[in-house]
């Protein structure tokens, strides 16, 4: 068994994403997160004839940004074609019947078709929480991962009141708008 054949525990994960913080304060970018490399993508693709004024700014100077998030792209479809976790990944009992309770059929795993089928319904709720978890993540200035990381770490207030409003959403949503969306 190779050490990429399984999850890694949390206590040799967590310091390794931790020591990112330091590397990429190290190299010259101020954040960590992926969605302000969505901002940097637009920014290069924009033409010069559309004048939004948020784009208009040096984009080159991210450019370990943008090598970070190709880098999560590649380091995803790597670990998901070469390093395959033989063993499935499974739910709790309480969260398989809880879902049960909720209306979900308890086949579905990680990803239940109650979800996930393309039908009229959750293309609208799927689209509708896309656009809210884009609005949310300007709104914020970030996403969970660049607060949560880069921003608690090097001591940011509004950091610590964006994760706190993230999870507390997140909590929120899970426990009230999901039985909805089984039913």
């Amino acid at each position: 068994m190779t050490a990429l054949s399984a999850p890694w525990p949390w206590y040799v994960a967590g310091p390794i994403i931790g020591l990112m913080v330091p590397l990429m304060l190290w190299i010259g970018s101020r954040s960590f997160g992926i969605s302000q490399n969505l901002e940097h993508m637009v920014a290069m693709t924009q033409p010069h004839r559309v004048n939004v004024h948020f784009f208009k700014y040096n984009w080159r100077a991210s450019q370990c940004s943008l090598t970070f998030a190709i880098g999560v792209i590649f380091g995803g479809f790597s670990a998901g074609i070469l390093f395959v976790n033989p063993e499935p990944v499974m739910l709790s009992g309480a969260t398989e019947r809880m879902l049960v309770a909720w209306g979900f059929d308890q086949g579905g795993g990680l990803v239940p078709d109650e979800l996930f089928t393309l039908s009229p319904g959750n293309i609208v709720v799927q689209f509708g929480a896309g656009i809210l978890v884009g609005f949310g993540t300007r709104y914020a200035s970030g996403c969970t991962s660049g607060h949560a990381i880069t921003g608690l770490s090097t001591l940011q207030p509004q950091s610590l009141i964006g994760v706190i409003g993230i999870f507390a959403g997140g909590l929120t949503a899970s426990h009230l708008l999901t039985p909805l969306l089984g039913s």
